[in-house]
This record gives C-alpha cells, structure tokens and sequence, in this order.
C-alpha cells in the first residue's frame, strides 16, 4: 500500500501526519487489495478569519477507486470524518462483492 499525504496552503506539523498515518495504517484490516491512498489536507481561503480544515481521501484498488472529503475546525476531525466515511464505502463495497 502507498501512501502519499500532502498539504495544500500550508506545512503540516510531525504530530498531524504520524496521526494520519497511525489511521491509514488500520485501513489493510477492511480491504487488503489497496494500491495507493492519496490524502489532501487543505486549508479553505475563505474571507472569513477562521479558516476551515478540508481532508481528502483517495483510495485505489483494482477496478474501483474510493474518495471523500470532509470539512471542519481542525484537521484530525475532518480526517477522522472522512477516514469514518471511507470505512463504510469500503465495506459496502466488500458486501456487494460477496453477495
């Protein structure tokens, strides 16, 4: 599995990306046929001062792809929302597979 996280506006610190990658590590448990996951941590340039955390998800695997996005005040809420989202499509996915 290859993991490619980047950061989009701004530099993302140690904690934030040994976070994403302490999640992406139990994602082999739902499918062990991924190829690649592609995560996007951006920063929204709103005119407003607060400034909303966007995490994307991509997730490749033969003959599909997997994605979302998930917005919020902080960037491990956005990622775990999404992570949570990408978790189910997966499994979804794997039920139709079986049945």
């Amino acid at each position: 599995m290859n993991v490619k996280i980047q950061t989009v506006h701004f530099n993302a610190d140690s904690k934030l990306m040994e976070y994403v990658n302490r999640k992406l590590e139990k994602l082999p448990v739902f499918s062990d046929r991924i190829i690649q996951v592609n995560v996007f941590l951006k920063l929204d340039n709103v005119v407003h001062s607060i400034k909303d955390k966007i995490a994307e998800i991509r997730v490749h695997v033969p003959r599909h792809n997997f994605f979302v996005k998930s917005t919020s005040k902080s960037f491990e809420e956005s990622f775990d929302s999404a992570f949570e989202s990408l978790v189910s499509q997966i499994k979804r996915k794997k039920e139709k597979q079986a049945a």
